[in-house]
């Protein structure tokens, strides 16, 4: 991943979204020129036995607060479903506002951060079709968080196909 992946199998436009190390929340507001806002879906506690998370939940101590959100824009369009596992004694600390975005409460804070891409998914879901208005392929990632040399938090992030009217298609050709 830190090369990168050939242009045919993802663009160029599409990997500075996935596996660029900025803020996705920013680069969405960037991109759509409106404030990105958050509808939590959920947000509790959770145990070990978390269905669904990937393996590097394990760096993050347990127990775990997991907050659900949809990713979209002030005048309502989803760009990006993403859940967060925070350890549930320091959620509070770095999520003072759990109604904005994360890159918004950690901004607010002067967070610095490290951000450490774990993985990448291609794949299709129904659930998210059907969220989404947008038929898939879907891309999605999920990555760490790292303060003070300790992960705070692991994200799981899918983004919306949509995006593709300010990014381009999603496949590009090889250069």
């Amino acid at each position: 991943m830190q090369r990168g992946l050939p242009h045919q199998q993802l663009s160029p436009t599409w990997q500075v979204l996935l596996l660029g190390d900025g803020s996705p929340t920013r680069h969405l507001q960037l991109l759509t020129g409106e404030p990105t806002e958050v509808d939590v879906i959920d947000m509790s506690l959770v145990d070990q036995e978390v269905a669904g998370a990937p393996e590097q939940l394990q760096a993050v101590p347990g127990p775990w607060i997991r907050r659900q959100v949809w990713l979209r824009t002030a005048s309502g369009q989803r760009l990006a479903y993403a859940t967060s596992w925070w350890e549930a004694s320091h959620v509070d600390e770095y999520l003072q506002n759990r109604s904005l975005p994360v890159w918004s409460n950690l901004a607010r804070l002067r967070t610095e951060l490290y951000r450490d891409i774990q993985g990448i998914q291609y794949g299709n879901s129904v659930p998210l079709e059907l969220a989404f208005d947008q038929r898939g392929p879907f891309w999605g990632r999920h990555y760490l968080f790292w303060h003070h040399g300790r992960p705070i938090t692991l994200i799981h992030e899918v983004f919306s196909p949509y995006l593709a009217k300010y990014l381009g298609p999603m496949q590009g050709q090889a250069l």
